[in-house]
C-alpha cells in the first residue's frame, strides 16, 4: 500500500513560516512543523507538506468516548474530543491531532 504526501494550503509565496510568522514551531524529527490552524506545515523545497500529528498520550493511558469527559465535536467521519487544547482523533492503535 501507498500512501501519498499532502502539500499544505497555502504556498511560501503566500506566507512563510519561520520564528516571526506568529505560529507555534513544533520540533518533528530533523525539522521544524508549524501549527497553522488545525495543520502542521513543513517546508519541503519550495512548498510546503502536511504533517500528521500525534497525540500526545496514548489510548491506553486515556480512552476518548462518551463518558471520557471531553468535549466532542464531529470532524468529516469521525469524532475529535477536545483535549487539553488539542483535538484528538481515534486511528487504528493511537490518537491523531486534528
Amino acid at each position: 500500500m501507498s500512501t501519498g504526501t499532502a502539500h499544505a494550503e497555502h504556498t511560501l509565496t503566500e506566507h512563510e513560516h519561520g520564528p516571526e510568522c506568529g505560529h507555534q514551531a513544533v520540533e518533528h524529527g530533523d525539522h521544524v512543523d508549524y501549527v497553522h490552524g488545525t495543520h502542521r506545515h513543513a517546508l519541503h523545497g519550495d512548498h510546503y507538506h502536511e504533517h500528521e500529528a500525534h497525540a500526545e498520550h496514548t489510548v491506553a493511558e486515556h480512552a476518548h468516548g462518551p463518558e471520557c469527559g471531553h468535549e466532542a465535536v464531529e470532524h468529516g467521519n469521525h469524532l475529535d474530543y477536545v483535549h487539553d487544547g488539542h483535538r484528538h482523533a481515534a486511528h487504528e492503535d493511537h490518537y491523531d491531532e486534528h
